[in-house]
């Protein structure tokens, strides 16, 4: 069997509040932006998984791209996925823009930090 793709959605995610320059957040919330916008028919009509345990034989690849790769907690990132066999890659990427410090939100800089997300979905067909 090989793996065939069967979606790869894009998402975007920001964190306002960059503390420490921890791209969790960020990369958790392009991970929602990316799965939030479809719904994989699909894989009920055409390919015939009808039990949700069967969703747990697709796979499912996180690629993101954060400008602080080493300061992302991948357990935290990977729940972002709610079914299947995950994955993760981390890259280099994404964005730090200038922002505003609330002391009173925890913040310990004014930056802002932005991920990127590509999530794969593929089926051992």
């Amino acid at each position: 069997m090989t793996d065939k793709r069967f979606i790869v959605q894009l998402g975007m995610g920001v964190d306002q509040h960059g503390h420490d320059n921890d791209c969790t957040q960020a990369a958790i919330k392009a991970i929602k932006n990316a799965i939030s916008n479809n719904c994989l028919t699909g894989l009920l009509e055409i390919c015939e998984l009808n039990n949700p345990k069967d969703l747990l034989a697709m796979k499912v690849h996180v690629k993101i791209g954060a400008p602080y790769p080493d300061k992302l907690d991948h357990k935290k990132v990977l729940k972002a996925v709610p079914f299947g066999l995950k994955s993760l890659e981390v890259v280099k990427g994404g964005l730090v823009a200038d922002g505003i410090m609330i002391k009173e939100l925890g913040d310990t800089s004014d930056k802002m930090i932005m991920c990127n997300a590509a999530v794969t979905v593929s089926l051992s067909i």
